[in-house]
């Protein structure tokens, strides 16, 4: 007769056993057989009742351990830099397990929210439980819901805040944190998805009046996961940092290095200075020093400050506030290149001839002390014959000598002929209270061209020495259009009249003269709008696909390491490059920063993304609160996206993005042709295309979504009659097809043509 094992053997065989808890390898191990196994499962199924083993499909296990395989949830680093994770299905009485994640080469950057599927090791008589090692991710963070709570008399819903949104989301009576009525919250899911109704969602955050001034951003930060608070421990580094000294250091106090900045700057991490060369071998040449904030001395490879920088990848800037890449003590403060003080940096001497071509460069460590704190306005006002008091004294030796080498520089930009592309930038004044003074295009003067040209010079300088040296880097890379997007773009020059080569190899100088052609005419702001689309978006790398855009070969982001971490990996390559003191084994690029650069570069190309998003929609947010008072009013504006839902545009005098949604077009059909961009009545024969000047009415504007929904008046200054007909046509006197429809025409032709 087959001996049945008691119930101690069974959780023993399963607490060494792990991987081998399904009812057949407790069988197996057994002896078990035939009718025997009735009773192994009746002993099981007593062990689950009581409490001691838990099933999981077709297996047993221990409800305070976990299975060697589970679902876990990144917690992200302790103070050390150890990386966290938690259980997804903790199912025990106790504590949940601490799990210490243990990455290996190759694996993808983590970070907290995460899910994985991880195999896991118990660590009897470590401060952990278990050591995870990664199978795959599952997916990234957690998705979290950002919206306005509206309370029930049982929990509530929350009404989501992302433009576009239309699912509402239920929320239990326990679930609401206290959240009040009408409050800016943070939720995240709660359980599986329903088929039917809302789906449910726990409050985890409350971030209160939503219609306050300074919630625009906050809402950006929260809905986007951009850390804004600095653990302790990073603050606690910072406070303790001391002024750089002077040994292994180029004292470059004497030159006079200017920073120019904007006149609300709140960093200064770059300073310039340029002269004649006196070498007779480059006659009419130019020497320029770039000088930039010796960041890498302060932030350590595997500093709490460094890991929190690299988390953040990028400072992100809003209207009323900045979320700094690293604390003020260093990025205001030590860091800055503020008048009159020493500053360390690390400077570069640029040779150019009189062409504007780099004959040679040298990096230097060193200390330098600003001689002035400049705006752009104040430089641009002095090179244009009206210096204040404290320039005139230095025209000759300082003011002229910048723009002399710019100019320089930019002769040799026109022969290299990067894209020149022409998009105002937007500038959002808010008054004290944090709302919307006025909304204006920033003026683009030469001054912040020549800071520009200055910047790429010393960034292509940092490639080329670094190449050189054969030392690991972040390389900028942007990547030629795809032969897709070329062919969209080449569609809409042709219906506008205008040609883009076939059949070569695309160089930028191509795109330009596309874009000279539209110059001055009515196609200008689309054909640049449409070349903005066509290209492909920038990212960082550790190998070199070079920069289309700027039109060079080697280009690297070494001028904002305050802002940029790319930046400080690229100081840290020049550190140990050159074998820099005090002791470049501490602040130089480490080996272990040298095997991760992929993962590196991944994180902060993905970073830079988050805040590119967040400051986007926070400029909408601004310009819909800004434009909610003039409901009803006519505005002008241009076609700046065609959806199969409606047209998008962009409006004159503000630069804000509304819809118009095709339903309020009439009740005819409307053919969206995604080629030619186009959207076209199938009666009327009104067609809306890229480019059009139109008048509209604002119907609603969304500050806290940041949405505009426009009513459409007149394309191209014909009016356009509104309201429904018999048998679904536009009401109103019968539109005749005009121009529209020729227009409409003679695209689809040229399409039909170029696709033969």
């Amino acid at each position: 007769m087959t001996r049945i094992p008691t119930k101690p053997e069974i959780l023993q065989w399963i607490a060494e056993n792990p991987t081998q808890t399904a009812k057949r390898d407790i069988a197996r191990a057994f002896g078990i057989k035939g009718a025997a196994r009735i009773d192994l499962k009746r002993l099981l199924k007593e062990l689950e009742s009581e409490g001691h083993l838990q099933k999981r499909r077709k297996t047993y296990r221990d409800p305070d351990s976990l299975p060697p395989v589970s679902v876990l949830g990144i917690t992200g680093p302790d103070k050390d830099g150890d990386l966290y994770a938690r259980p997804m299905e903790w199912q025990g009485d106790g504590a949940e397990p601490k799990i210490l994640f243990l990455a290996r080469q190759g694996d993808p950057a983590l970070a907290e929210g995460d899910r994985i599927l991880a195999r896991l090791t118990q660590t009897p008589g470590e401060d952990h439980d278990y050591e995870a090692r990664l199978i795959r991710r599952i997916q990234a963070s957690a998705r979290k819901i950002l919206g306005v709570f509206r309370a029930a008399s049982e929990g509530g819903r929350i009404v989501p805040v992302d433009k576009g949104a239309d699912t509402e989301w239920r929320v239990a009576a326990g679930a609401t944190h206290d959240a009040q009525d009408g409050e800016l919250v943070e939720a995240e899911l709660a359980g599986p998805k329903n088929r039917m109704g809302l789906p449910a969602a726990r409050i985890v955050a409350r971030l209160g009046d939503p219609s306050g001034p300074k919630a625009v951003s906050l809402i950006a930060i929260h809905q986007h996961g951009i850390p804004d608070d600095f653990p302790d421990d990073v603050l606690k580094q910072a406070e303790a940092a001391k002024p750089a000294t002077m040994k292994g250091r180029t004292d470059l106090r004497d030159l006079p290095l200017v920073t120019i900045d904007p006149a609300d700057a709140r960093d200064h991490d770059d300073a310039c200075y340029a002269h004649a060369d006196d070498d007779p071998a480059n006659p009419d040449g130019h020497v320029v020093w770039v000088a930039i904030a010796d960041v890498a001395y302060y932030v350590r490879p595997g500093s709490a400050l460094d890991r929190e920088a690299k988390n953040r990848g990028n400072s992100t800037y809003f209207p009323d506030r900045v979320v700094p890449m690293l604390p003020d003590m260093l990025s205001g403060d030590l860091c800055s290149l503020h008048e009159g003080v020493d500053r360390a940096v690390i400077a570069v001497r640029m040779q150019i001839d009189a062409d504007g071509n780099k004959l040679s460069h040298r990096f230097e460590r060193a200390m330098m002390r600003s001689h002035a704190s400049l705006t752009y306005e104040e430089v641009q006002t002095a090179a244009d014959g009206a210096p204040s008091d404290r320039l005139a004294p230095v025209m000759n030796t300082l003011i002229e000598p910048l723009y002399a080498a710019y100019r320089a520089l930019a002769t040799a930009r026109a022969a290299r002929q990067p894209l020149a592309l022409e998009l105002p930038e937007r500038r959002i004044e808010l008054d004290e209270d944090g709302r919307v003074r006025s909304v204006a295009f920033k003026e683009r003067l030469e001054a912040h061209k020549l800071i520009e040209e200055f910047m790429v010079l010393a960034n292509v300088a940092a490639a080329e020495e670094l190449v050189k040296r054969r030392t690991p880097l972040l390389f900028r890379i942007h990547e030629e259009p795809s032969p897709e997007k070329l062919d969209a773009l080449r569609e809409v020059a042709q219906a506008s009249g205008l040609t883009l080569a076939k059949g070569q190899v695309l160089q930028t100088r191509h795109l330009n003269q596309l874009l000279a052609q539209a110059e001055g005419t009515d196609f200008d702001e689309l054909m640049n709008m449409s070349t903005l689309r066509a290209m492909t978006q920038a990212y960082y790398f550790p190998e070199n696909f070079g920069h289309f855009g700027l039109a060079l070969r080697n280009y690297a982001h070494f001028t904002s390491p305050i802002r940029r971490y790319s930046d400080l990996i690229v100081h840290r390559a020049l550190i140990k490059a050159h074998g820099w003191g005090p002791d470049p084994r501490k602040d130089g690029l480490s080996a272990e920063e040298i095997e991760t650069l992929e993962d590196t570069a991944k994180l902060i190309s993905d970073t830079e993304r988050r805040s590119m998003a967040a400051e986007r929609d926070t400029t909408d947010r601004y310009l819909a609160a800004f434009l909610s008072e003039r409901i009803g009013t006519e505005l002008a504006g241009r076609i700046s996206g065609i959806q199969k839902f409606g047209a998008f545009v962009r409006l004159d005098e503000t630069g804000a993005d509304g819809l118009i949604p095709v339903r309020t077009l009439g009740r005819e059909f409307f053919h969206f042709d995604p080629d030619a961009q186009t959207l076209q009545g199938s009666d009327s024969g009104l067609t809306l295309g890229l480019g059009q000047k139109v008048t509209v009415r604002l119907t609603e504007a969304v500050p806290v979504t940041g949405g505009l929904i426009l009513e459409l008046l007149a394309v191209e200054g014909d009016g356009v009659a509104r309201g429904p007909t018999p048998r679904g046509r536009a009401g109103g006197a019968k539109r005749k097809p005009g121009k529209a429809r020729a227009k409409a025409a003679k695209v689809k032709r040229k399409v039909k043509r170029t696709r033969r």
